[in-house]
């Protein structure tokens, strides 16, 4: 895995509901700033060339059994729109990682984990409400699998997938 630019490290989500939330996506976030799939991010700025990094990715994915999480509201970010989501074990799991890498976190990624999932971002607040409202309506909660952890590296811009390490299930003694 190792790269000169820092790596992106976010939640691989069951297939159905990556497409539905890219599909949303595509459709709302502006074209000329939409580089990539919808995705939940969970660390944002790692070091690429600190084979710690991965080492640990690969140990905590060998632990770690699927999540459930639950979609619990459409939610304003400001100059957007997000699908927020509830999942303690996954909060549980970004602070034991925080715990490990605290070294070389920046002061975003040392912030309490908020789960959630940008479908639209840089838009005028009015645009942002609208679809807030939209989305709103009629809108029921709903589960979502987390399948593993995936890196990315980071291109000022665009993101390059590097690995995808899917959870095994923690064998019972």
């Amino acid at each position: 895995m190792l790269s000169e630019n820092p790596v992106i490290l976010t939640l691989k989500i069951n297939e159905e509901t990556a497409s539905y939330f890219t599909g949303l996506r595509k459709a709302h976030f502006p074209a000329e700033r939409n580089y990539l799939d919808a995705h939940l991010t969970l660390f944002h700025h790692l070091p690429g060339n600190e084979p710690a990094v991965l080492q640990e990715i690969k140990a905590v994915c060998q632990q770690q059994n699927k999540l459930i999480l639950q979609v619990t509201q459409v939610v304003s970010i400001g100059a957007g729109v997000a699908f927020k989501l509830e999942c303690d074990a996954l909060k549980q799991l970004h602070k034991s990682l925080q715990e490990k890498w605290q070294t070389w976190l920046t002061p975003q990624d040392k912030q309490a984990l908020w789960p959630h999932i940008t479908i639209q971002n840089k838009v005028d607040r009015a645009t942002a409400v609208q679809l807030q409202q939209e989305l709103s309506t009629g809108f029921k909660p709903f589960e979502i699998l987390g399948l593993g952890l995936s890196v990315w590296e980071y291109l000022n811009g665009p993101w390059n997938l590097l690995e995808t390490i899917d959870f095994m299930p923690i064998k019972e003694a």
